[in-house]
């Protein structure tokens, strides 16, 4: 990966960092790393965890970050999220998958929060 790609990706997560802040989200962790998968941020809003996919575009040459979500990276962020959950004994709690898309090639930055992108449906076990 070039280090402009990385750049990039990590100026949207540290973008999509301080809109949640700013949106009442608590950040608990970014980069949850797991053999399972990763999670770019895990956050609580309103008593859910939210496990936060950042998807960060410099052009709409491949569509919005948005779009790029696909089932194997849900099924990835999902088993990767059931993980974290198991390791801190919160299997029980409420939880949330979010898509955050921020999208450089406007006059300005756009981020767009999509709540409940996806959810788990029985496409796997763990």
């Amino acid at each position: 990966m070039s280090k402009e790609r990385i750049s990039l990706g990590n100026k949207g997560e540290e973008l999509a960092a301080n809109f949640l802040k700013e949106n009442g989200y608590k950040i608990i962790c970014r980069n949850y790393k797991t053999k399972l998968g990763e999670i770019d941020i895990i956050a609580k809003e309103k008593g859910a965890f939210c496990f936060i996919e950042v998807k960060t575009r410099a052009s709409d040459r491949f569509g919005l970050g948005s779009e790029a979500v696909s089932r194997l990276k849900q099924r990835q962020v999902a088993k990767a999220a059931l993980s974290f959950l198991k390791e801190k004994g919160l299997l029980n709690r409420k939880a949330r998958f979010d898509v955050i898309s921020i999208d450089y090639f406007y006059p300005k930055a756009r981020v767009n929060l999509i709540k409940n992108a996806f959810d788990l449906d029985g496409a796997f076990t763990y």
